[in-house]
């Protein structure tokens, strides 16, 4: 690897001007919304669908939960991006790690509207959770903000684990995952939060 390219890699991410002014979006922000749309889009298209089925009650329940994570996911990034933007080479690359699990995600809605199984819902969150606590963690690297960076990576982290043992222990749609749900969901928000503090 070139000198130049690795210290692209290494270089520390500093916190953004709180001043600054008339920001515009980027071309790859742009297509990080785009991807979530598509999610957005696929979770509505299943709820049309339900809706008009007559499956009402199971419709919207599951429009609900399938948005939280959407819009939750998209969030954490804006709240990210808001305050940190490199937009080098690895920012750009863990960038594209999250669209990707927003997309795997996306694919995955269907099949969690028709089974309850999360198997893909949970693939996709992993993957974009995974790379939000790597851009935290790329974070850490400026002192004024490491301690913050580092709550937000491990809190992200802990509550994904959360969301795998949720998976693996309760059955869908039991009283049990429902429960379970919430305290993910609770835990979820429970990291801005903690981080903040």
């Amino acid at each position: 690897m070139s000198t130049t390219a690795s210290r692209l890699l290494r270089r520390t991410m500093t916190g953004r001007d709180p001043t600054e002014e008339h920001r515009a979006s980027t071309p790859l922000e742009l297509l990080f919304d785009l991807c979530f749309v598509v999610a957005v889009a696929q979770a509505s298209s299943v709820l049309h669908h339900e809706l008009a089925e007559g499956h009402v009650h199971d419709g919207v329940q599951g429009y609900l939960m399938v948005f939280f994570a959407i819009w939750w996911a998209w969030m954490n990034f804006t709240w990210f991006a808001s305050a940190f933007d490199h937009d080098d080479a690895l920012y750009r690359l863990l960038t594209m790690v999250v669209m990707t699990g927003s997309l795997i995600y996306a694919g995955g809605i269907r099949f969690i509207f028709q089974t309850m199984d999360f198997s893909w819902g949970l693939a996709g969150w992993a993957v974009m959770r995974l790379g939000m606590a790597a851009l935290w963690l790329r974070a850490a690297g400026d002192p004024h903000h490491r301690r913050t960076a580092l709550r937000y990576a491990v809190g992200i982290v802990i509550a994904q684990l959360g969301w795998v043992l949720l998976y693996f222990t309760a059955a869908p749609g039991s009283p049990a995952f429902f429960l379970g749900g919430i305290g993910c969901f609770l835990l979820e928000f429970s990291v801005p939060l903690s981080a903040e503090k």
